[in-house]
């Protein structure tokens, strides 16, 4: 009789709508799937969470949840609806529900357990780290920039490069954790991948900082598993104004080592003008590259159509999935 091959392990790195188009992907292939997410979310419904009940970012974890979820498209849309008026005006009812569970259980990972029981979540998710942690960034010309909000949505000149971005953890009791430390599931989760998948998402205010908490950075070097980049398909202003899907990767691997990624997926297909047009407006542009950008580099360039049909400038979920699968 011929032996069933083992179920291959593949972790999905970020946060966002870009953790949540590779999982609703790859949920259609039989692997199992972890989704590692960034803790550094401080805008909007989170931010209010987060100071009042000094939990963890649950608008972090919600798309990767819902991404992952088995249940009735009821239920997981409700964990997506916001609320517009009233006491509740713009918080998201699945942040009050992770938050609420964490005050049930007094733990933000016992919350996420039992989030991805009601939702009958096909994998887990896992946060990069279990500290309170605000993200900083140092611009080109030495401003410091605190808070993921305003790295995301600059008060600044978005112009300028950012140079570098840090972890800081809060206080506890007085003492302050530093450097905050990876979460120890994260890192045994990265252990036992076959497939690695970073991004897509905003560079600097939902990748990286993934990478930021002690030990994260040294789990990936040390991986087994490959391990592949998903370059965006346009630029976000303040963050990645003018890269190229060099500058990306080069970013990404100023973090985690040189030659430490294995395939970079890039997008080659131009979305038409008028899709383009209504991107002006925030300054976001298509990312270009060429196979040329990355002669003599170790990654392997996986150029494709990854392009949404219609709608958002974004990768298409089945598209990108069938390209990932294709390396495990």
């Amino acid at each position: 009789m011929k032996k069933k091959s083992k179920q291959k392990n593949i972790v999905v790195i970020g946060g966002g709508t870009g953790t949540y188009t590779v999982l609703t992907g790859l949920k259609q292939y039989p692997v199992n799937l972890t989704a590692i997410v960034s803790m550094a979310d401080g805008g909007g419904s989170t931010k209010i969470l987060r100071e009042e009940f000094g939990i963890l970012p649950p608008g972090s974890v919600r798309p990767a949840l819902i991404a992952l979820s088995n249940a009735s498209q009821t239920l997981a849309e409700l964990f997506n609806f916001r609320f517009n008026k009233g006491s509740f005006n713009g918080h998201n009812f699945g942040n009050l529900f992770i938050t609420a569970l964490t005050e049930q259980f007094g733990s933000f990972e016992k919350a996420l357990e039992e989030a991805g029981k009601i939702l009958r979540i096909q994998g887990q998710v896992i946060p990069s780290t279990l500290e309170n942690v605000r993200l900083i960034a140092e611009l080109e010309n030495g401003k410091i920039v605190r808070g993921e909000t305003n790295i995301d949505v600059p008060k600044h000149d978005g112009n300028l490069r950012i140079q570098k971005i840090w972890l800081e953890p809060e206080a506890k009791g007085g003492t302050i954790l530093y450097p905050p430390k990876a979460n120890p599931k994260a890192s045994s989760a990265i252990k036992a991948a076959d497939l690695i998948v970073i991004g897509p998402g905003d560079l600097f205010s939902s990748i990286i900082p993934n990478f930021l908490a002690e030990g994260m950075s040294k789990a990936l070097q040390q991986a087994h598993g490959k391990k592949a980049y998903v370059c965006n398909i346009m630029t976000k202003f303040g963050e990645t104004t003018g890269f190229s899907a060099k500058d990306f990767l080069d970013t990404i691997e100023k973090y985690l080592g040189e030659n430490s990624i294995d395939y970079i997926l890039a997008n080659k297909t131009k979305p038409s003008k008028e899709r383009v047009k209504k991107y002006e407006k925030e300054k976001a542009e298509f990312v270009e590259g060429s196979l040329k950008e990355f002669a003599g580099r170790k990654v392997k360039v996986v150029r494709g159509d990854f392009l949404r049909k219609k709608g958002f400038i974004r990768h298409d979920a089945n598209k990108l999935a069938k390209a990932l699968i294709s390396l495990v």
